[in-house]
């Protein structure tokens, strides 16, 4: 519990930084320019699942073999580096790409997307070092160094000269290489060289990590990509509103993200797997029950968090939005769960599930239609996922992946 307070207050504060400096561009930079800034900031997105899968390899490794620390935080370290130089020089070649794409006439800013994928994807696997470790303080601090920076930095910048697209991003960049340097502290001690295996070598290491990034890649689109059916099937106005309610939906994904950074250490352990999957969902529900319940009964408050009175029609079908959040949460604790075990056809089903998402709700001709089928899809895997883990968890174990040797 101690843990858990800990990361929910950094995260807490990590995302607020995150999101007044998301405010504070809209107004300063128009909407021209915030929309070349908000492109390059859903690029570091999908960018940003290389990190996430290093954490996770990271994580669930130290989490299991305790006694191997000392090579899996080394390893892991080396092809983190390895992994971030790699995807900055692939970014880089595809700078010209990326101008053109996301529309920015702006090579330089484009070559901030390269520049800022590196510290970004170092600090994943540091992220995961800590979080195997559980060391929570330090974490947090990592987690809080990763959005206050940024804000300042940001605010400072914009504020200072005339506000810019390629400010607003060079804020980003400046600001990711913040937590870098404080993972680097926490981590400058030596480790013991303990025991060594085959199995956490760099090759292993970076075959789970891959792995992950499919994984989670994949949910990540199931979790994104309805507003691109919305803005093909719905009129202009409707994709708009059902954008907003979308705000929603991620602050309620992203509020219990503290419970899947906590839990899932002990995910990775045989003997605790089944109660943090469990105490883990628990704390999700009640969260996104209170929170849709909120939506449901004050969405005029609610309505004042997604834009106002500009979103006004949609302010009945808010608590949907906040029932979706609350569900993709509870399938990305899942998701964790998977990845913890090392389960290869669990994530069969997360890309099923992204091509049922896009059929389904190709067929919805109404904005309510479209999150009524999204919501039934997102339910439809969390029960399959709810199933198949309660039967993993007390029956036979699910094949994993075989590591790889050097």
């Amino acid at each position: 519990m101690r843990g858990g307070a800990q990361i929910a207050i950094a995260m807490g504060v990590m995302n607020v930084a995150t999101y007044g400096y998301t405010i504070l561009a809209a107004r300063l930079l128009g909407p021209v320019q915030y929309g070349g800034f908000v492109a390059v900031m859903n690029l570091l997105l999908v960018v940003s699942v290389i990190a996430l899968a290093l954490q996770a390899t990271a994580a669930r490794r130290i989490s299991a073999e305790h006694e191997h620390v000392g090579q899996i935080e080394r390893g892991v370290l080396r092809v983190t580096w390895l992994a971030a130089l790699a995807a900055g020089a692939l970014l880089l070649v595809l700078t010209p790409a990326i101008d053109r794409l996301l529309r920015l006439d702006s090579l330089a800013t484009a070559l901030l997307v390269a520049l800022t994928a590196v510290p970004l994807t170092v600090m994943g696997g540091q992220a995961g070092v800590l979080q195997g470790e559980r060391r929570w303080r330090a974490l947090g601090v990592v987690y809080i160094a990763a959005g206050v920076p940024r804000l300042l930095i940001g605010a400072g910048l914009l504020l200072a000269w005339r506000p810019s697209e390629l400010l607003a991003v060079l804020a980003v960049t400046v600001g990711s290489v913040v937590p870098v340097v404080v993972g680097w502290w926490v981590l400058r001690h030596e480790r013991e060289p303990g025991a060594a295996a085959v199995r956490h070598s760099g090759r292993a290491i970076l075959h789970e990590s891959l792995s992950n990034s499919q994984a989670l890649l994949a949910i990540f689109a199931l979790s994104n990509l309805d507003i691109v059916v919305a803005r093909n099937i719905l009129t202009a106005h409707d994709s708009g509103l059902y954008a907003g309610g979308l705000i929603l939906t991620k602050a309620m994904l992203f509020l219990p993200q503290f419970v899947v950074v906590v839990a899932f250490p002990s995910m990775a352990t045989d003997s605790q797997r089944a109660s943090a999957l469990g105490r883990g969902l628990g704390v999700i529900l009640g969260l996104g029950a209170a929170g849709t319940l909120a939506a449901w009964l004050l969405p005029e408050v609610a309505l004042v968090f997604i834009g106002g009175t500009d979103f006004a029609e949609i302010t009945d079908l808010l608590w949907l939005f906040a029932l979706l959040g609350t569900v993709l949460a509870m399938v990305q604790l899942l998701v964790y769960s998977v990845l913890a075990r090392q389960g290869r056809r669990s994530s069969l089903l997360f890309w099923g599930a992204l091509v049922a998402m896009i059929v389904v709700g190709a067929g919805a001709d109404t904005l309510t239609g479209l999150v009524v089928r999204v919501i039934a899809v997102d339910a439809v895997l969390l029960g399959v996922l709810l199933v198949l883990s309660t039967w993993l968890l007390r029956g036979e174990p699910e094949p994993r992946m075989q590591p790889t040797s050097d």
